[in-house]
């Protein structure tokens, strides 16, 4: 397979880059930090995470994600508790609330994205479906889950 040219890479990375603006303003309501509904999204995905793991997860700092994790147990999404091997380390923990937030959130988004999908030709969005698989090995390569994903908990 042939690698692809810079040029190529460049016109891929600028559209990916218009993919992720779509998706955030197909995103509401708009309560809540991207970083805090990406920190909700990787709670559900990967399970309960260490502060520390979070935060290099979602690119920013420990403080950071300190104060993420405390304004998400406060509206009651998600909740530090001890491991049950080590009751000295503190995992935060999705909660029912927080998994029907994401669920709420994920069922707008989709309303929003099927009123623009509806106006293509049938083609562009059987192009879009047969380009999910690929999309989703790249988002899983660069959050390091190996292809196939993994059941890739934090904790």
């Amino acid at each position: 397979m042939d690698a692809p040219s810079p040029l190529d890479e460049l016109e891929l990375a600028a559209g990916l880059g218009r993919l992720y603006s779509l998706m955030r303003s197909l995103s509401l309501p708009r309560d809540l930090s991207m970083t805090t509904v990406s920190t909700l999204a990787t709670l559900e995905r990967r399970g309960p995470c260490r502060v520390t793991e979070l935060a290099g997860l979602e690119g920013v700092t420990q403080p950071a994600m300190t104060q993420v994790v405390s304004r998400l147990e406060r509206q009651g999404l998600a909740e530090r508790r001890a491991l049950p091997g080590d009751r000295r380390v503190v995992a935060v923990h999705l909660t029912a609330a927080g998994r029907d937030d994401l669920a709420r959130r994920r069922a707008g988004q989709a309303k929003r994205l099927a009123g623009l999908l509806a106006g293509l030709p049938a083609s562009d969005r059987a192009a879009i479906a047969a380009a999910l698989p690929a999309l989703d090995r790249l988002a899983g390569a660069a959050a390091g889950v190996p292809s196939p994903p993994a059941s890739g908990e934090c904790a």
